[in-house]
């Protein structure tokens, strides 16, 4: 089951419509342009549309057939808030945002998709086509589930796709499980006394305090949770003090915390705040502890994933359909899986040989300035996406998974 022909003579059209996606690019909650122009080829090709989910979200409904069963295709939309170094005929128009992650390249390629579907029709059931807003961190996903995607638009599972740099083109990889991680902030504010720096006594340092935070957090990784646990905690930001002779009044520390179980996420909370409430006691000033749970981990359903490896390895071979090595990247679709059964999975983006010609400094890499989708990935994966449907909703099914 080769990569469809349809698709490959279609796709200049197709990266047409991406490098359109990459010049315009628009940040979360705010891909207005981008909504117009999904919505625009939709229903060019004859596809029923709804708008408005978390505001500026799409789904196309494709419907064919008789069955009540039906699946979802996700795909997002939104750019970064990164200034672009390349210098290629379709490099960002808007500073300040670009297409750093590949958004605009998921979009083209289930649009592509949708396209082929629309004309051929050779599926038994509905296909919803998700094109979501916000991943970078707006929780689009989260708005489209508590807005009513799966009650307005009931589908029996769910499936997303997302680019990888690094990988050789042709690949794709996939795997049960927790596939990328949970992405938390948290800000602590050590309020001391400020004195003299000559004469420390006279005050509370908050310095030395945020020090031995810092070092006592890494022993939650090290001493409190399971060694076969995987956790990150990452000090990222210290704030304090405004001159070499004065002990500052307060220290500032931020960072992230990465897991893939809401289990370790919880025990490394509450670790974190215990120290943190503990040490300033001891050394007699106060913390101010917040912590902020942005995305869960992306933990794909055994099941779909197998059902996805399938027809992953009749397109292009079990060899190249490899282990979904997990990341410490967070990826908003996990909401969607905490919702519905489905899997996410990553498309081999190459090493960066297709911007040959007029980039800028920089690898090749997902929010790097120099980044660019490969549009050689186009007709892939679509027809990624065009088997997957067809296979899940295959007329008098009779597929074992």
């Amino acid at each position: 089951m080769p990569v469809i022909d349809q698709l490959v003579a279609q796709a200049p059209g197709i990266a047409a419509l991406r490098r359109e996606l990459h010049a315009h690019p628009e940040l979360s909650f705010q891909e207005v342009l981008t909504a117009d122009l999904v919505a625009r080829q939709l229903t060019e090709w004859g596809i029923p549309i709804h708008r408005g989910l978390a505001g500026t979200g799409v789904v196309g409904i494709l419907q064919n057939g008789n069955s009540p069963r039906a699946i979802g295709l996700r795909a997002d939309m939104d750019a970064l808030p990164l200034q672009e170094f390349n210098t290629f005929a379709h490099a960002s128009q808007h500073p300040g945002k670009m297409h750093a992650c590949g958004h605009d390249g998921h979009t083209a390629m289930l649009l592509a998709a949708a396209q082929y579907l629309a004309e051929h029709r050779n599926f038994d059931g509905t296909v919803y086509l998700v094109f979501q807003p916000a991943e970078e961190g707006g929780g689009g996903a989260r708005e489209m589930v508590q807005e009513g995607l799966f009650t307005r638009f009931p589908m029996d599972a769910v499936f997303g796709m997302h680019n990888w740099p690094g990988m050789p083109v042709g690949q794709f990889a996939l795997s049960p499980g927790p596939v990328m991680a949970s992405s938390s902030e948290f800000k602590i504010t050590i309020h001391g006394k400020g004195s003299h720096a000559a004469m420390p006594n006279m005050g509370i340092d908050p310095v030395p305090i945020a020090a031995q935070m810092v070092l006592a957090f890494q022993t939650i990784i090290s001493r409190n949770k399971k060694p076969i646990d995987a956790g990150v905690v990452s000090v990222t930001m210290v704030h304090g003090g405004s001159a070499t002779n004065i002990v500052p009044d307060s220290v500032e520390l931020q960072g992230t915390v990465r897991t893939f179980t809401l289990e370790v996420l919880d025990l490394i909370e509450d670790r974190m705040r215990q120290i943190a409430d503990s040490l300033c006691e001891a050394f007699g000033a106060r913390c101010a502890f917040e912590f902020a749970r942005n995305y869960p981990p992306t933990i794909n359903h055994a099941a779909e994933a197998a059902f996805a490896r399938q027809v992953m390895a009749d397109i292009v071979g079990p060899a190249n359909v490899v282990t979904q090595e997990p990341t410490m990247g967070a990826e908003d679709f996990a909401y969607m899986l905490q919702a519905k059964p489905g899997a996410y999975c990553f498309i081999a983006n190459g090493d960066g040989d297709h911007r040959a010609l007029g980039h800028g400094a920089g690898p090749c890499t997902l929010h790097n300035p120099s980044y660019d989708f490969n549009d050689e990935l186009i007709p892939l994966g679509a027809t990624y996406w065009v088997r997957l449907a067809e296979a899940w909703l295959k007329p008098q099914s009779t597929f074992c998974y």
